[in-house]
């Protein structure tokens, strides 16, 4: 495309708008004739050919909301898919610049398809053709701005302020990409939550006039905010969710879809293309001067895909977040037509290929480096830590409900039944860790070279580490950290555990056990402030070889054994999903008593958490927010009930494994049933 041919102007305040000279010009690419008139004008004046109307007409059919597999143009709008603002983003000269048009739009979703290519090998599923598009009308602008080959797109706001601060909405706002004010959902809040409203809105970020997430802390006092300023996807889910249980879930579908924009850009870091299906870790928005103009501004959305992040990771987990908060926003809000979108079934499809290609690895774990997930610095996780199997097992489970089923997508969903059979079974049956499996561990003879082998891993029984004999309790057990070939990590991960009772990756008797592990382990899990992130730290020699003696990471210190108060929301919906929100609420109250006093931090250090994180930004975002959804889970614990999975026994009544005939045994369905109970 062009830049000159569609671009947004903007004076003092970035503002979307449509700009076409029309000579020698295109709209969304599509050439019009010589005539010197503006986009509304083409589509009523007379003297332009009734013919010129029609083709821009059927041309905006094929392009509006019809995103190819590089996916250079954005469309967004209400649930709904008429009567609505379209915002139109292009990616020019690597840059996304965001566009706003009226569009009537049909939401016939299923009557059109686009087909598209897939670098996975034959093996696996190597095309797939995904039902889905648009069915537009002629476009139409509402009216023209004051000045020479200006279309502006007509504001629509329909918040209404009663006069005590709160917001009365209209009942469509649900899904609108309104600005994100007060609610009538917030009228009963005691200080504390009103506070952290306060500043989880003060945290949104705006994009051409819409809000499209919120920044990982806003700390006024913070003059160095390195990368705090920028929206996470992995931070902005429980943003998203506090903003969807409270009735809001515009800001949701704006960047659900503007990253999904992001995820199809050209990822280069050292001559070296990364997957086309990986999400950034990150975005910025920046407002920059427009090329060649005099005072006049637009948006631009800055990505980060890991080639700033310290140590250039790439961040595994944000493809898997987005495919859950997809789900979590269609079953919260009721509205799956996005899900059912073609660019977001194409987006869906490149983060499964992504995942689900073949490699050297002989588990159905995903394998990764250190630092590709929540704990983003070298910590010793690399191989197949517990929170990226967790995450993973989440978004296989989320995409098999959201996928189009069709002949093209049929050997996807197959792919993706085959890996959660695989992945479940290996998690509970390896990972897997309580005072027997120690014992069983302890009795370990090594280097059996059989197919028969109980020590399959080849994990030495001098591994086990002495703290961890004491520390077990006799009703109780959890998921190690990572396991590979003669290393397993004995650590507790709570944000892996967590999740694996939130996912049901564990069985319903594992679940039950991790939680009566840490009420038995309160004091130390969650001390003066929940969570911690791993127990126990790493201390002394091991943690200058594990973490290379990171000063950020020093012991009882950020990731290496920290207290973090966000893990409270996926601590509460874990405890509701068991029956036991007594426990999610124990840990509400003591956050409760401190986080406003503290200004919000982003972590505690000490064994106990005691103290604010030496290095911790105040005002941090998913604090706030993973306080306010706890609280709206424990008040409507129906709604998590919309957020977890529960088993799904249909999925383990088919045969896992079974001797082939090459005469490899594989676990049978037996061995799958009876980690269920069943």
């Amino acid at each position: 495309m062009n830049s000159s041919s569609c671009i947004g102007i903007s004076t003092m305040k970035p503002c979307c708008r449509i700009l076409s000279s029309c000579k020698g010009s295109s709209f969304i690419g599509y050439p019009f004739g010589k005539c010197n008139h503006l986009v509304n004008d083409n589509l009523s004046n007379p003297h332009c050919k009734l013919d010129d109307i029609h083709r821009v007409s059927n041309y905006a059919n094929r392009v509006i909301g019809v995103i190819s597999s590089n996916r250079s143009v954005f469309c967004g709008s209400d649930s709904n898919w008429r009567h609505s603002s379209i915002l139109l983003g292009f990616r020019l000269n690597k840059e996304t610049r965001c566009y706003c048009v009226n569009a009537n739009v049909a939401s016939d979703v299923r009557n059109h398809s686009i087909s598209i290519e897939a670098q996975v090998n034959e093996k696996g599923f190597d095309k797939f053709y995904i039902h889905g598009g648009l069915n537009v009308k002629p476009l139409v602008i509402d009216r023209k701005e004051s000045g020479k080959d200006i279309a502006k797109v007509e504001e629509v706001r329909t918040d209404v302020n009663d006069g005590s601060g709160v917001n009365v909405k209209h009942p469509d706002n649900y899904l609108n990409g309104e600005s994100v004010s007060e609610s009538a959902h917030e009228k009963e809040l005691s200080e504390v939550e009103k506070e952290a409203w306060t500043l989880l809105r003060g945290a949104v970020v705006n994009y051409c006039g819409f809000p499209i997430g919120t920044v990982a802390a806003n700390d006024p006092a913070d003059m160095q905010p390195l990368n705090y300023d920028q929206v996470f996807i992995r931070d902005f889910v429980p943003s998203a969710l506090a903003f969807l249980l409270n009735g809001e879930g515009g800001i949701v579908k704006n960047f659900l879809l503007h990253t999904l924009q992001l995820q199809s850009w050209e990822k280069t870091v050292d001559c070296y293309n990364p997957g086309e299906g990986l999400m950034p870790a990150s975005f910025k928005v920046r407002t920059v001067p427009l090329d060649g103009s005099n005072g006049e501004f637009e948006d631009v959305l800055d990505p980060d895909f890991g080639e700033s992040a310290i140590g250039r990771v790439a961040p595994v987990d944000s493809g898997l977040w987005w495919i859950i908060l997809l789900r979590a926003y269609g079953r919260i809000t009721g509205d799956y037509t996005l899900q059912e979108r073609v660019d977001v079934q194409t987006g869906i499809c490149l983060i499964l290929h992504l995942c689900l290609s073949d490699g050297f690895d002989m588990f159905p774990t995903l394998l990764v480096t250190d630092g590709s997930c929540m704990i983003d610095r070298r910590m010793g996780i690399h191989g197949h830590p517990l929170e990226i199997q967790a995450l993973f097992y989440s978004a296989l489970r989320s995409s098999r409900e959201m996928l189009t089923i069709n002949d093209s997508t049929k050997s996807l969903v197959f792919a993706i039944n085959n890996r959660l059979i695989a992945l479940s079974f290996h998690m509970r049956e390896y990972y897997w860790l309580d005072r027997k499996k120690i014992n069983e561990i302890y009795c370990y003879k090594t280097e059996e070279y059989s197919t028969d082998a109980i020590n399959k891993f080849n994990i030495y029984p001098d591994q086990i580490p002495s703290w961890l004999m004491d520390w077990i309790p006799e009703i109780g057990g959890y998921l190690v950290g990572n396991l590979q070939p003669a290393h397993m990590d004995f650590r507790f991960f709570t944000h892996g555990n967590i999740w694996t009772i939130i996912s049901s990756l564990g069985s319903h008797e594992q679940n039950e056990s991790i939680l009566n592990l840490i009420e038995d382990k309160w004091d130390d899990l969650m001390g003066k402030m929940p969570l911690k992130i791993c127990y126990p730290a790493l201390e002394h020699e091991e943690w200058c070889i594990i973490t290379g003696s990171d000063p950020k990471n020093t012991p009882w210190s950020y990731h290496n054994g920290g207290s973090w108060p966000t893990l409270l929301w996926q601590f509460t919906l874990a405890c509701i999903k068991m029956g036991r929100p007594e426990l999610a609420q124990k840990a509400v109250d003591l956050a409760e008593k401190r986080l406003s006093a503290d200004h919000w931090p982003e972590y505690y250090d000490t064994r106990h958490g005691r103290f604010i994180g030496k290095q911790a930004r105040l005002c941090q975002t998913w604090t706030i927010a993973g306080y306010l959804t706890s609280k709206m889970l424990l008040q409507n614990p129906d709604m998590a009930s919309k957020l977890f999975w529960n088993e799904d026994y249909e999925l383990l009544e088919n045969c896992v494994c079974a001797l082939r005939p090459n005469g490899r045994r594989k676990c049978s369905r037996s061995a799958t049933r009876s980690q269920v109970g069943l």
